[in-house]
């Protein structure tokens, strides 16, 4: 993954995926906090990483809502960027090294609190963030964020957590750390 100023090297034959970009990756993490945390903040690093596995996996929320009865949960939108299974489930091996970058553009803090991190938009990372979710380019993934906030929006990461586990054994569960979730 390389910041999009770098990416100006490679050959122009050589695809380019957003997927490799850390501007992408970052700009999601920023809607996150938004649109499924409350008041710009998302408490617990789990948490964040469960919201945002319901949101880059369209289907699983589908299915997850259909087993709780949520309505009006249908998502057609394809896979976003993949995650691994991790010890506690969905993981993004690049959420430290974009949490990092974030904090280090002053668009976010990361606060202790508790046994756990507070991660919330700056006042910058709000303005930003507010253009963010203006752009045509992010409607898709803003809907989404929408629909899993409403959803699951009020749970704690762990419950979050158990869901998956309970939910998704074949898919989650019965992977190897470090095995890519399809």
């Amino acid at each position: 993954m390389k910041s999009f100023a770098n990416l100006a090297t490679r050959p122009a034959g050589v695809s380019l995926v957003a997927d490799d970009v850390l501007e992408f990756h970052a700009a999601r993490i920023l809607l996150l906090l938004k649109l499924c945390g409350k008041a710009n903040r998302i408490d617990g690093l789990t948490k964040m990483a469960k919201l945002d596995f319901f949101v880059r996996y369209p289907r699983f929320f589908n299915i997850a809502c259909i087993q709780l009865g949520i309505p009006d949960s249908d998502s057609q939108e394809s896979i976003e960027s993949s995650m691994v299974r991790f010890l506690y489930g969905p993981w993004d091996k690049r959420y430290y090294h974009i949490l990092s970058y974030l904090e280090s553009k002053q668009l976010i803090a990361i606060l202790p609190s508790g046994t756990r991190y507070s991660i919330q938009l700056t006042e910058s990372g709000a303005e930003l963030t507010n253009k963010l979710e203006d752009s045509s380019a992010f409607s898709n993934l803003v809907k989404q964020m929408i629909k899993v906030k409403a959803a699951f929006g009020n749970r704690s990461g762990s419950s979050l957590k158990d869901l998956i586990y309970q939910l998704f054994d074949e898919e989650v569960v019965k992977k190897s750390r470090g095995e890519v979730i399809k």
